[in-house]
């Protein structure tokens, strides 16, 4: 490369600083894309069905005289399916199969106990009665995403999920509208943009509201899906990509180093950075990142990103290792060591962490089983994976006996009565035994 990946070392005086300005990444939405994001918004919620063919019409250049035309029925997916070569259809089944796996160990089931006065308390796990699905279309298009993000929704036992994917142009993904067919989603409409998000968001005369909206899109669309949280949920406002390989200088540079394109590529923002305690083998990566970025399709996006938010950094040891990326809280994290069990411990904060040489992150993008929809830019401090848990809601369980009426009513009435809330307390009274 011509301009030099960042190095860094945990001994520099100026560590702290250079590390958060490398880390830094301004999610601010243009106040444009927010001004358009809401006139969209509030035509859509206005006007229906009439609103969301116009944007069609403008933004994916796709003009049709009603909404029934947007909808494939379950005939079109399986059409889909039928028509991908055997190879993709094998791949997607097995990932599906693999995802269905992972997360069914992740269901919930409600649960009740009985205390000494034989008051029940529990509580009551229900899946969202309808989800909604973004998927990308066009260029970027992803059935994992498709799998990724309605397979834990199946499985919560969503009553209805509802698939928007844009079709610019007309321009159908086949592998796209396959993993639907896959993946049990029940009905699918070619919507893109805010438009997509305000109609799953509001519903309109032929899209049905839904309860939540996941899944990944553009600068509009995490603008439109920040706009209606709050009338629905969401799962995440995704940043850019990131991985950060943790490397104790013995896996190859070569794996090492289209380890950190794998996510560069995504595009220019991602963000690929390698910790090690061996300089001699930072050396040799960035030996291989010279040598291999010319043989990338994405070579430029690939560049862009390595310089521009990419880094290598040397610290004292493993433990220091494990330090420095809990304050990175990565998205990926690859822990490419002799023994990474025994580091486990020390990691605190990452969306997903693979373990040892031969785990590549980019088998948890596609078949591994654990989902791929990960919290970014840090979040991982508080946040965590996609999972069937996203499609289910919680209810408290309680249902007092008599005894456990007065025994907890008397304590119930002390600390309204402090409260100054006298209804609180004689509704609680009234069922005591004097």
């Amino acid at each position: 490369m011509n301009d030099r990946i960042t190095r860094l070392t945990t001994t520099q005086s100026d560590f702290d600083g250079a590390l958060a300005k490398l880390l830094a990444w301004d999610d601010s939405v243009d106040h444009q894309v927010n001004e358009s994001v809401r006139h969209i918004l509030r035509e859509v919620k206005t006007r229906g069905d009439a609103a969301v063919l116009e944007f069609t019409e403008k933004f994916d250049r796709l003009k049709v005289s009603s909404m029934a035309e947007l909808e494939m029925g379950k005939s079109r997916l399986q059409e889909a399916l039928e028509r991908i070569p055997q190879d993709q259809r094998l791949a997607l089944e097995k990932a599906a199969e693999r995802v269905r796996d992972y997360h069914e160990r992740q269901d919930q089931k409600s649960w009740q106990y009985q205390d000494e006065d034989g008051t029940i308390l529990g509580q009551k796990v229900t899946p969202l009665d309808r989800a909604g699905l973004y998927v990308p279309g066009g260029k970027a298009a992803y059935p994992s995403s498709v799998l990724m993000n309605a397979i834990p929704a199946k499985v919560a036992g969503v009553g209805e999920l509802i698939m928007v994917v844009p079709t610019p142009d007309g321009v159908v993904n086949d592998m796209v509208l396959a993993a639907a067919a896959i993946a049990g989603v029940d009905r699918v409409f070619t919507l893109g943009g805010a438009q997509a998000v305000a109609a799953l968001a509001y519903g309109t005369e032929t899209v049905p509201a839904v309860d939540k909206i996941v899944g990944p899109g553009n600068i509009f669309v995490a603008t439109a899906k920040r706009e209606v949280f709050g009338v629905v949920g969401i799962d995440m406002i995704a940043g850019p990509s990131e991985i950060l390989v943790i490397c104790d200088g013995k896996t190859n540079p070569d794996w090492i180093a289209m380890d950190l394109f794998s996510q560069a590529e995504h595009d220019e923002q991602a963000q690929s950075i390698l910790i090690s305690p061996d300089a001699a083998f930072l050396d040799a990566v960035e030996a291989s990142i010279n040598k291999l970025l010319p043989t990338m399709e994405r070579e430029e996006i690939i560049r862009t990103s390595m310089i521009g938010r990419g880094a290598l950094i040397h610290v004292a040891d493993l433990k220091e290792a494990a330090e420095v990326s809990n304050r990175i809280a990565p998205e990926h994290l690859e822990l490419s060591v002799e023994d990474p069990q025994a580091m486990l411990d020390d990691i605190r904060h990452a969306g997903a962490i693979f373990m040892g040489r031969y785990t590549a992150e980019a088998l948890g993008d596609y078949c591994a089983g654990p989902n791929h929809v990960l919290p970014t830019s840090g979040t991982a401090r508080f946040s965590s994976p996609l999972g069937v848990y996203d499609f289910q809601k919680r209810s408290s369980l309680i249902g007092f006996s008599p005894n456990g009426a007065d025994r907890m009513g008397r304590v119930a009435s002390v600390l309204a009565r402090g409260e100054g809330l006298t209804a609180h307390a004689r509704s609680a009274e009234y069922r005591i035994n004097e």
